[in-house]
């Protein structure tokens, strides 16, 4: 089986560059950018060797996993283009659900649940399923804007800061090809929606209804501080508001996030 957009994505004229191997699908996709590319355009790899996910942690996946990104080159101020990350998760939740639904019906209430993860990840179980980044670049007057993905569909890497799960360890039993045909059809839907940030109040509502540890206690290592609270909302901007014992309100842009009991034992 080979790497293939579906119906919608080729529709709305997405493109795809697929490779047997690559370095980085985002760095591929830049590149594109910068040599003038357009977009939209997808870039998927069967292995990816020396990806980078948020905080340049190693990002590679072996065959048999899901790594691939997506270029789009739009006017849209850099903040703006930073909540892209929240229509890759759910379109990753979408795309999931879809190719999910055989294991559904197989394990009954034991089915994965999914949940999105501020700022960029998606959850099965409360353990790592997908990584988001997102890149964004000056071309031409334009934003070349570059949102990776890598899924563990075969194998979850081992020694990562928080657990991870792959789809076969939860009984989910499809291809990377699969769920990428899937992924690409969901993306145009929410994409659509997003609209080039004109509709991030309808993205902010869905994510928010599938948001993991909404109204928990949460803890933001933020690189030099860490913030301790209740998860109250994320705001029009995408950032995680922190409800603090003391009542205030505080808004954090980027960070590591943990929930519950994580909270105090992690975030540190």
């Amino acid at each position: 089986m080979t790497f293939a957009l579906g119906p919608r994505a080729i529709s709305a004229g997405y493109m795809l560059a697929a490779f047997d191997q690559v370095g980085s699908t985002n760095t591929e996709a830049m590149q594109h950018a910068r040599d003038g590319g357009q977009g939209p355009q997808w870039f998927v790899a069967a292995e990816q060797t020396a990806g980078q996910g948020r905080r340049q942690r190693a990002w590679i996946a072996p065959r048999g996993n899901l790594a691939c990104s997506i270029l789009e080159v739009i006017d849209v101020a850099p903040a703006v283009a930073a909540t892209l990350g929240f229509v890759a998760g759910l379109s990753q939740e979408a795309a999931l659900e879809q190719v999910s639904v055989e294991a559904a019906l197989r394990l009954g209430p034991g089915r994965p649940r999914y949940a999105l993860k501020w700022p960029n990840d998606v959850l099965a179980g409360g353990a790592k399923l997908v990584g988001i980044n997102v890149l964004a670049e000056a071309v031409d007057s334009r934003l070349a804007v570059v949102v990776g993905m890598g899924t563990n569909v075969v194998a979850a890497p081992e020694g990562m800061p928080t657990p991870a799960v792959s789809l076969a360890e939860l009984g989910v039993q499809i291809s990377a090809e699969e769920l990428f045909t899937a992924l690409t059809d969901a993306w145009v839907e929410h994409r659509g929606i997003w609209d080039n940030g004109r509709g991030f109040a309808e993205i902010r509502r869905r994510w928010l209804e599938r948001a993991a540890g909404l109204g928990d206690r949460v803890a933001i290592n933020t690189g030099t501080t860490t913030i301790e609270g209740i998860f109250d909302t994320i705001d029009e901007t995408g950032c995680l508001i922190v409800r603090t014992p003391e009542g205030r309100r505080i808004p954090i842009a980027a960070g590591d996030v943990y929930f519950g009991n994580a909270a105090s034992a992690r975030a540190v």
